[in-house]
């Protein structure tokens, strides 16, 4: 049996499109730590919907997977930096600084995605995330990212010009 998620045990009520397990059209994507300690994984299997070209997925479905599953990977190691249990108050937030994906080869549809992520250097306020994508234990993409561990309240009042 799989350990619970980082999304189920910290964010319930998550609305996010790819990872939010409230939103009722959206993926749910779970990801967990791996037995090596190390790498946090995630499996998804495409649906036909998400093709790019036939029998191939949309780029930018795999770039949503590694946006996501990166994040709540840079959420993880500061959980863990602070020697906290995912889930403790106050909560652990992330948003994507800086997203990049490097296409290796064509991703088929139809097998299940495997996403391999983990911290790269130190944790801090801006944390690089290096998350691999193999399909049948081939890679065929990797992410290299930023993400900035934020106040989403403050966020939120900032984007929609309510700060100050």
């Amino acid at each position: 049996m799989h350990a619970p998620s980082l999304q189920d045990t910290t964010a319930r009520e998550g609305i996010c499109y790819g990872c939010g397990g409230s939103n009722p059209h959206g993926l749910h994507i779970k990801s967990r730590w791996d037995a090596d300690g190390t790498h946090l994984v995630a499996e998804h299997l495409p649906e036909a919907k998400y093709s790019g070209w036939p029998d191939l997925v949309y780029g930018g479905l795999i770039a949503m997977l590694v946006d996501c599953h990166s994040n709540w990977t840079a959420m993880a190691y500061h959980y863990r930096a602070e020697q906290r249990e995912p889930g403790s108050l106050p909560r652990i937030d992330c948003v994507t600084g800086k997203l990049g994906i490097t296409f290796i080869k064509p991703t088929p549809l139809g097998v299940t995605l495997t996403l391999r992520a983990r911290a790269e250097g130190d944790v801090g306020r801006k944390t690089r995330v290096i998350c691999e994508v193999y399909a049948d234990n081939v890679l065929t993409a990797v992410g290299d990212s930023i993400f900035v561990r934020v106040d989403t309240g403050q966020l939120a009042a900032a984007a929609h010009g309510r700060e100050g």
